[in-house]
């Protein structure tokens, strides 16, 4: 799929630089308020950093990952998705 994330990199300890199948590239910002209830753990920076691409997705330990389609889409208009 077009929204399949074949890369990533952590930017800083909130942000995430990604490429998708067709190409597109932008950034993923977590605000601190978006890290409660699963996402609490990524408040860490190792444990934001060991995030990973699982089909397409990306995912941390303890099941916690982003629809890989919403954050295509938010990036394809804007450059960039923000996790408020």
């Amino acid at each position: 799929m077009e929204w399949d994330v074949v890369e990533v990199h952590t930017e800083s300890p909130l942000t995430l630089s990604v490429r998708f199948a067709d190409g597109t590239k932008g950034q993923v910002r977590f605000e601190q308020s978006h890290l409660t209830g699963v996402f609490a753990p990524l408040k860490d920076p190792d444990m934001f950093a060991r995030v990973r691409i699982d089909h397409g997705a990306l995912t941390w330990p303890g099941d916690v990952d982003l629809a890989p389609d919403a954050m295509y889409d938010a990036i394809k208009a804007h450059g960039e998705w923000v996790l408020r």
